[in-house]
């Protein structure tokens, strides 16, 4: 049997952590191949983003073109696009592939610090990709941004923890039109971690897991390629979004080992 494929649509980082390397590593685990278009190279590490060079417009719609020529994939992942310009282009190198699950983790800012989409770029993601994406996986402090509630920096905002108001949250995304919203409680308080799935034709999900203290960069990247792999591989969105959940959660257990 040919093994799924997902075409991943993300930026790299020097530190193997998150973006690309954290992609491919997660697909491996899900037993899917990885199709990789670059759209920014970050130099960075665990405490802070030194550089981001951007990959030319031209040159990312070029690599998904190429891609497609190569093979046809079972579901697109999309993490950090950097810029509107990058934006459009994949908007546009994605046009008559909407029938694909997307899987759209919407990458504002580096756990280290610092903003990887600018505004210019967050009001072109909700224009041209949210309303294709099939799932859309923000955490507690994207939500709020997506929604303009709070500024791009993100890391000294204080999350929100009463989840009517997350779940009313997802709900004025699921309106931005992706068809589900994944709503991420890491950010959360609480002994739990719970994430909210949320869909236009379904009751609202409640997924939790014992809530883990350790440091682990790359598990938005981990959990939205483990639910694009297995969209790839024929698997339901919910089915996708628990398994992909209980893969993070063993790999922040990992690193809680590790330290």
């Amino acid at each position: 049997m040919t093994r799924p494929a997902v075409l991943v649509i993300a930026g790299s980082d020097s530190s193997g952590g998150a973006g690309l390397a954290r992609d491919v590593r997660t697909l491996a685990d899900f037993g899917a191949d990885a199709l990789c278009v670059v759209t920014a190279v970050t130099s960075q590490s665990n405490r802070r983003v030194a550089s981001i060079h951007h990959v030319p417009p031209a040159a990312v719609r070029a690599q998904i073109e190429a891609a497609f020529e190569t093979r046809e994939p079972g579901a697109v992942k999309l993490g950090m696009l950097g810029s509107r310009a990058t934006v459009e282009a994949v908007a546009e190198g994605l046009r008559g592939h909407e029938a694909l699950p997307w899987v759209l983790d919407p990458v504002l800012a580096a756990s280290s610090g610092g903003a990887l989409l600018d505004a210019e770029g967050i009001a072109a993601m909700k224009e041209r990709l949210l309303p294709h994406a099939t799932l859309v996986t923000p955490n507690i402090p994207e939500a709020a941004v997506l929604l303009d509630e709070r500024p791009v920096v993100l890391l000294d905002e204080r999350p929100a923890d009463d989840e009517a108001a997350l779940t009313a949250q997802a709900r004025r995304i699921l309106a931005l039109g992706p068809r589900a919203v994944l709503l991420k409680g890491g950010h959360g308080r609480g002994d739990e971690a719970v994430d909210w799935l949320i869909s236009q034709d379904r009751a609202p999900e409640r997924i939790a897991s014992p809530r883990i203290r350790a440091e682990q960069r790359g598990t938005g990247c981990a959990l939205a390629s483990a639910i694009a792999a297995q969209l790839a591989s024929g698997e339901s969105l919910g089915e996708a979004c628990r398994r992909a959940k209980a893969y993070v959660v063993e790999l922040l257990r990992a690193a809680a080992r590790d330290h």
